[in-house]
This record gives structure tokens, sequence and C-alpha cells, in this order.
């Protein structure tokens, strides 16, 4: 589920919500089910969500005891909501692996296995699909597509699909068939596709062969920075008063994300100046192959690896950063120069990335334009005007791109999908 407010019914897990009018169904790959309900008015203590654990969904009958169920769910589901969905299990399960409750268990992570675990979610699901009531179906990306056609196939209510990346862009096009067949059977199934941009928009349509009249660019957003985060930017050490400056790249070390091109332009600037250093923040399979190559070009001493950062660390690394690169060969969108933008950090964006579509106060280059990156760089790091001025409009500009009206935009598609259903 996205962080926007839906006043009223929608069944999520799968998906999403909506406001007032809808009930919904929001279908996730973090495992788990989403149901927004509708709230009147004056009833203050009806929750707008209702969230279901899926490793908490039975699929195999057991006969438990209340006190012992209360005890093993503590306070992720209410015990009536279990014996609820365990009345809904729909065929013989025990053939499964299941533990003592009758749940399926889930890694949440990507496992050898993740075909299997895609499809023991969609057997899950077919269970809360049958207990709950909903009028939209909402699943985000192919690992749950099946489930979200499923509950589609069930209940008969619209299937609404995000794409928040396809195939072709995590794989430069070195496509996997499988995937591609859970991709396109998800596109072929759903009443309305949402794409997190329009770049993606024209892959879905091009691709996947839809029908351009049920596509959307729904871009994605920010939040507004939590107060401990905003804090640490706000220590940023002022430009003027910094005798090294620092050039950030930012996320997975893979070949979707163009790492090698930042080195190329790395290597390129610190031909021209010795004031500057790069890091390239994060881990991914082609991280050994960069220290290697930073290594073969001679700038190990320029170029640092911290490895995978999270939570605040990720907006200390902005905060020491002067500079934020996303030299993405094919990036749907691309929430990372954002929250740069937001901690007021000057950033440059290959022109194959979805958020350049909303963003006017950053610098866009090819990917493989590494002449054209490293002069981008190379200005940034040593005219002030330009740097500050990038800086500020583009922290103007990013406070205003927010998750309430995307879900706004969202709200739109819901209500056509249940009025034409």
């Amino acid at each position: 589920m996205f962080g926007w407010e839906f006043p009223p019914h929608i069944l999520g897990g799968l998906g999403t919500a909506s406001y007032g009018i809808t009930k919904g169904l929001a279908i996730q790959p973090d495992m788990q089910v989403t149901l927004c309900l509708p709230k009147t008015r004056g009833d203050e203590d009806q929750s707008f969500l209702k969230i279901i654990p899926m490793d908490l969904v039975p699929i195999v009958w057991h006969d438990l005891d209340w006190n012992y169920l209360s005890e093993k769910v503590g306070n992720r589901m209410d015990p009536k909501l279990y014996y609820d969905l365990r009345n809904h299990i729909y065929a013989d399960f025990r053939y499964r692996q299941t533990n003592d409750l009758g749940c399926l268990e889930f890694s949440g992570e990507y496992p050898a296995n993740l075909f299997e675990e895609i499809n023991n979610y969609s057997i899950v699901v077919g269970v809360v699909a049958r207990q709950e009531h909903f009028d939209i179906i909402h699943a985000h990306d192919w690992l749950t597509y099946p489930a979200g056609i499923y509950a589609k196939q069930i209940s008969g209510k619209p299937l609404v699909i995000h794409v928040h990346a396809t195939d072709f862009d995590r794989s430069r096009g070195k496509v996997n068939p499988t995937v591609y067949g859970i991709e396109k059977d998800g596109m072929d199934h759903a009443d309305c596709i949402l794409c997190v941009s329009e770049l993606t928009r024209q892959t879905v349509i091009n691709h996947y062969y839809q029908d351009p009249k049920k596509c959307f660019a729904m871009h994605n957003a920010v939040y507004p920075l939590e107060e401990e985060k905003r804090k640490i930017v706000e220590m940023r050490k002022p430009f003027k008063d910094k005798k090294e400056k620092v050039v950030t790249f930012l996320g997975r070390i893979t070949m979707q994300k163009g790492p090698e091109f930042f080195i190329e332009a790395a290597k390129m600037v610190i031909e021209s100046t010795h004031n500057i250093r790069f890091c390239m923040a994060g881990n991914g399979d082609m991280m050994n192959e960069m220290i290697e190559l930073a290594a073969a070009k001679g700038i190990s001493d320029r170029l640092h690896f911290p490895g995978f950062m999270n939570g605040d660390q990720v907006f200390e690394a902005y905060r020491d950063s002067d500079v934020y690169v996303m030299p993405s060969v094919s990036e749907p969108f691309g929430i990372s120069p954002l929250e740069a933008m937001q901690s007021g950090v000057p950033s440059i964006i290959s022109k194959q990335s979805g958020c350049g579509e909303i963003l006017t106060n950053c610098i866009k280059t090819d990917y493989w334009d590494v002449n054209a990156m490293a002069d981008a760089i190379y200005s940034l790091c040593n005219y002030e005007a330009l740097h500050d001025y990038l800086q500020n409009e583009g922290k103007k500009e990013v406070d205003q791109i927010t998750w309430e009206k995307v879900g706004q935009r969202i709200r739109i598609h819901y209500d056509r999908l249940i009025k034409n259903k």
C-alpha cells in the first residue's frame, strides 16, 4: 500500500483502496493484504485500514483454542478474523507445508523458490478474496499479478495493476521469459494499468501489446522529510566552505543503474581536478566488478565504496554530498533523485529515467554520454551560482510532488472503474 490516505472502501494487500465509496483489495510484494474499509462520518472508532498478514491466513483447518491462537497471533490479527478466514478455505491444501496454525510462511525476500512463493501467495489470497468484500483489486508489480488475477476471477471485481518496473528495465532487454509471461498475463487481465512514468507506459504498450486506452502514467512522489532526517540534512556544511566536493551514486549496483558510466565520468572529472571525491553507495551483483574497474582506471583513491545504506545513513550520505548522479540505463521512475533534491543535493539524472518527466530543476544527460555527465559534475562542483540555484529550486520543486496528489489521481480511475462495472 502506498502511504496516501483514502477515506473509504478498498481491499488492499494486492493493491490499494479508494476514497469514500470504494472498498479495495491491495496486493503487494511484501506479502500482506490491505483492506481499505469505509469510514463514515462520526464513526471515529472505525479503522480506515484493515491489514491482513498473509502468513496468518489459514489454508488448512486446525481446531485451535482462542487463548492459544491469541498468544500465537499477538497484536497482528484479531483471532476472530482468523476463524472467519478459516471458514473460507476452499480446497484441501494439506499437501502444502504449513505451520501449526495451518498457515503458509513467506520469506519476505527473493528466495530460490520465488515462483513457488508467488503461487503460495495466490492460494492465500484466494481465501481472503472469498471472505472479504471489496470493490477494487490493486496489484503491485509482477510478484502479485497471479494473486490479483485469481482475486478477480473469484470476485468479478475490476483489477488495477501498478507497474513499477518491467523485466525489460531490470535486464537491459535480456528478458526472463517466465517473468515476462507473468507480467503480460497480469496486464492482459487488468482493467486498468497504472505505470510509474510515460516511459514505462510506452514499454507496456509496445512490448506487452496493451491497449493504450487502459494504460495511464501515474508518477511516484515523496513524503515530506521526517523531523529526524530533516535535522540530519540541515547539518550540511556550506558549499563554499568545502575544500573537497563529494559526488554520490546511491542505489543498487546493477546493470540497470549504469554504474560503469558513473565511473567513466568520474575518471574524466578526476583527470581535470583534484578537489572532487566520488562515492558509490549500495551493493549489487556488479559491485566487485565496479571496484575492479575503479582500480583499473587508477581512481581508487578518489572513489569510495561504503556499501549498503538504509534509514538515516542514506540522509547522512545526502548531507555530505554536493552532487547526486543517477545514470540509469532504464529507470521506470527513480525516487532517489527526488529524495536527494528534497535534501538539498543538486542532481544529474539520465534522460532514460521516468522521474525526468516531472523534474525540471536538475540536469539530464543520456546515460551513455559520459562527456556530458562529466561536464555537468564539474560545473556543479565548481560554479557556486549554478549549484545554489539547482539546490534551492530543486528542493522547491520536489516539495510540491506529494503522494496526496497521486492518490487523488488514482481515485479518479477507481471511480471510473466502479461506475462502468
